[in-house]
């Protein structure tokens, strides 16, 4: 997860657009504001959202680039957004301040049962992707009268990543084997990195003392990379769905002890909206269960690599060759 340099360092402009006639128009109170957090992948799931509410024939605001999980949610639950992309595992443990551990413990125990929600996710993701979507979903229902829709078969879990040159020259392939000689490094990361307890704090519970004396970089999570490649740090705190893993090479190291839960991307939504708006659920149903692993990182790296891409257009061309809205 990657912010993107230059214009979109800072907050995107809102913007309103109204497309056709549709009866919904008629009945909506003001637009529909669609937020996301501060990057890449943020950026273009964000715009896909706001074609697909457009291509319904709704007005639509764009709030991008809001910052953080606790910013964006904060926003959501003020109705200061209507919606936004959220993470499964993120919102397990930032805004649901629940234990990663317990939960897979359960999960692990736990046997699968049919679930009814007209948004229940089709795709496979395993038993625990399931069960910490069902458990989010429901919590946010509950606690916030939010509505997860659908989640993707994409896991953008958290991961150290290395050089390929770093990782044959140590055999260091797991996070365990890292630890051991974890004192003797720098991870480059975004400044939340060592407060988080499924970042720095989460590392030093479950793989103990080899992260203790870690040197953290704190850097903006659009230079994380460059860090790396300038030879600032030997580690970086990689998202599963990034472009840059596979661009530049890098080796992602194996979570051999579980610390991280699954990250599958779902829009959260104003339950009141989609009351009012039934034929959001299931366009956006449609997008966000085509969005796998490959994809994601693939359309990242349109805007994170050489190319450079706007977000916007990524967004636009990808919904346009899938069908998802008109050209």
């Amino acid at each position: 997860r990657t912010v993107v340099k230059g214009a979109l360092a800072a907050p995107i402009a809102a913007t309103s657009v109204g497309i056709g006639f549709n009866p919904a128009v008629m009945a909506q109170d003001g637009p529909i504001v669609v937020g996301s957090k501060d990057f890449t992948e943020q950026f273009i799931l964000g715009n896909m959202y706001l074609l697909v509410l457009e291509d319904l024939g709704l007005e639509t605001e764009a709030s991008l680039n809001l910052g953080g999980t606790q910013i964006a949610h904060q926003a959501l639950e003020s109705g200061d957004i209507s919606l936004y992309p959220e993470y499964t595992g993120t919102a397990l443990v930032e805004v649901l301040d629940l234990s990663v551990e317990e939960v897979l413990a359960e999960a692990s125990s736990a046997t699968p049962v049919a679930d009814a929600s007209p948004s229940a996710s089709p795709v496979a993701g395993g038993t625990n992707a399931e069960y910490v979507y069902n458990i989010v979903r429901d919590a946010y229902q509950e606690q916030f009268n939010l509505t997860w829709l659908a989640y993707s078969p994409a896991n953008n879990t958290q991961a150290l990543a290395v050089s390929r040159e770093y990782s044959e020259e140590s055999g260091v392939t797991t996070i365990s084997q890292l630890a051991e000689v974890a004192a003797d490094l720098t991870i480059s990361a975004p400044a939340d990195f060592p407060e988080r307890e499924d970042g720095l704090l989460g590392l030093q519970r479950v793989y103990a003392a080899g992260f203790e004396d870690i040197e953290v970089l704190p850097v903006q999570p659009g230079l994380k990379y460059q860090a790396l490649l300038d030879g600032e740090a030997e580690v970086v705190l990689a998202f599963g769905t990034d472009g840059q893993i596979s661009g530049y090479d890098l080796v992602v190291l194996e979570d051999d002890l579980g610390l991280w839960p699954p990250y599958n991307v779902a829009p959260v939504v104003q339950t009141d909206l989609l009351d009012a708006n039934p034929d959001i659920g299931a366009r956006f149903d449609e997008v966000t269960t085509s969005l796998t692993d490959a994809v994601l990182s693939d359309l990242n790296w349109q805007v994170d690599g050489d190319d450079g891409a706007d977000p916007a257009d990524v967004a636009r061309q990808y919904l346009e060759d899938n069908g998802f809205i008109g050209g």
